[in-house]
């Protein structure tokens, strides 16, 4: 099978980006994860001449190809862990995440510790997502 391994370069700047977030201490009960990856729309869907930057009519929100959302989790994981944001990945009791095809391409990390009595988000970032676009 494939996996993404993006270069080390790349891990080293989500590394860089990363730790200027980073809480004093780790996290180190179980947490909450909420990550949101907004890919650029390919060339092909986007259009030109007078309505130049606008996205065509035919062209997909959730991004259907690789890589993979779970290696873009790991890979994420790999920077937030080992003692950044939280002590180890085993901790995260609830994750929500999808990819998306965007014109402003980012990541956003929502992340909480959790106790008991916590209860997860009632609506889905993706089920909002559908119903602006």
């Amino acid at each position: 099978g494939f996996t993404y391994d993006p270069s080390s370069d790349d891990k080293q700047d989500l590394l860089v980006v990363m730790h200027q977030f980073a809480p004093k201490r780790p996290l180190n009960g179980p947490i909450s994860i909420q990550a949101y990856f907004y890919l650029p729309y390919p060339k092909k869907w986007i259009r030109t001449g007078k309505h130049n930057g606008q996205i065509k009519e035919s062209a997909p929100l959730f991004v259907a190809t690789r890589p993979d959302v779970d290696n873009y989790l790991k890979f994420l994981f790999d920077a937030m862990g080992r003692g950044v944001f939280f002590l180890d990945d085993s901790q995260i009791a609830y994750l929500q995440s999808f990819k998306v095809y965007s014109l402003e391409p980012r990541i956003e990390i929502y992340i909480e510790e959790i106790s008991k009595g916590w209860n997860p988000p009632s609506q889905s970032a993706a089920s909002a997502l559908i119903e602006t676009d």
